[in-house]
């Protein structure tokens, strides 16, 4: 991917404040931003997924709100996607800056990852789904090195990733097409923040968007002809939201319960960040409550190193 400007990525746990940075750097140095969340890429989902949209105010934002509550957005679909806005906001002279923590797509945009549109081969998928997770999780092995687990944590997704390595095989060519080509100049900013003041945080975020209306959210999503075992789906405040619309949770046992899940969430997300190092990443560290300016100078020094 040719670039003309160093991509910028801010990335780190839930509630550190990723937004917030972005769009100030944004403000500062003319950027546009790219989220990197896969859940901010669905309409209606807006105070579970923590969109904040009004802090954008004139900085334009690109990959939230493209598909509807209910879809299964994939990782092919978000590349597609993320390679098309990167190439127009080059092409129009202005910094892009990726804006997320979900670690996935964050490694997949640094390791130039390109994934081929694979055909559905409705025969082999015939034959698949006569099969248990477990045996196909064992013959995705057999084919393929497991780096996670988004493969193999339901059926449908087991029988399409071995759907597509199938492909690869028959189709040496598409393949080839998609093998990797890492990102050389892309710089990665890492918000630390310390474990008791991030639990603080998520609890405080967790309060105020329950007051400010997120079950009805759930329950307008629900009403608007989405499925509620769609809406599990999205897992944490759409599992256990939607568990208490329906009827199966009571209010503190699912305030509860989130709060657990969102806590090991982000523990989860500091875990793939702390992989990505070991994996050869250089992730820059940053204090969640860096000064914006400071950030921006900070930000400015590293491209200019990176330049001579």
């Amino acid at each position: 991917m040719e670039q003309t400007h160093r991509l910028i990525i801010i990335t780190g746990p839930t509630a550190t404040g990723k937004t917030t940075l972005g769009v100030a750097l944004a403000r500062q140095i003319g950027g546009e931003i790219i989220s990197a969340d896969s859940r901010q890429i669905y309409r209606g989902m807006d105070l579970g997924t923590g969109k904040d949209l009004e802090e954008y105010g004139d900085i334009p934002y690109h990959l939230i709100d493209i598909a509807p509550a209910g879809y299964r957005y994939n990782l092919f679909e978000y590349l597609r996607d993320f390679k098309a806005v990167h190439e127009d906001i080059v092409m129009r002279g202005r910094q892009p800056i990726v804006v997320g923590g979900t670690g996935l797509y964050v490694e997949s945009i640094l390791k130039g990852i390109s994934l081929p549109q694979v055909p559905v081969n409705p025969q082999l998928r015939a034959r698949l789904e006569q099969l248990s997770l477990d045996e196909l999780t064992e013959m995705l092995a057999s084919i393929k090195c497991l780096h996670n687990t988004t493969d193999v944590d339901t059926v449908k997704r087991a029988v399409r990733a071995i759907e597509i390595e199938i492909y690869y095989q028959e189709h040496p060519e598409a393949a080839q097409a998609a093998k990797p080509h890492p990102l050389e100049n892309a710089i990665v900013f890492m918000v630390d923040i310390d474990r008791d003041t991030r639990r603080r945080r998520i609890a405080e975020r967790l309060d105020r968007r329950l007051e400010m209306g997120m079950v009805d959210e759930v329950r307008r999503l629900i009403d608007s002809g989405v499925l509620p075992e769609d809406l599990e789906y999205y897992g944490l405040e759409y599992k256990f939201l939607t568990q208490y619309v329906t009827g199966r949770l009571g209010f503190q046992e699912m305030h509860d319960r989130l709060l657990i899940a969102i806590q090991q969430f982000a523990k989860r997300q500091m875990t793939w960040f702390r992989g990505m190092e070991r994996r050869g990443f250089m992730l820059h560290h940053i204090p969640y409550d860096i000064d914006p300016e400071n950030f921006a100078s900070l930000t400015r020094e590293l491209m200019e190193q990176a330049l001579n």
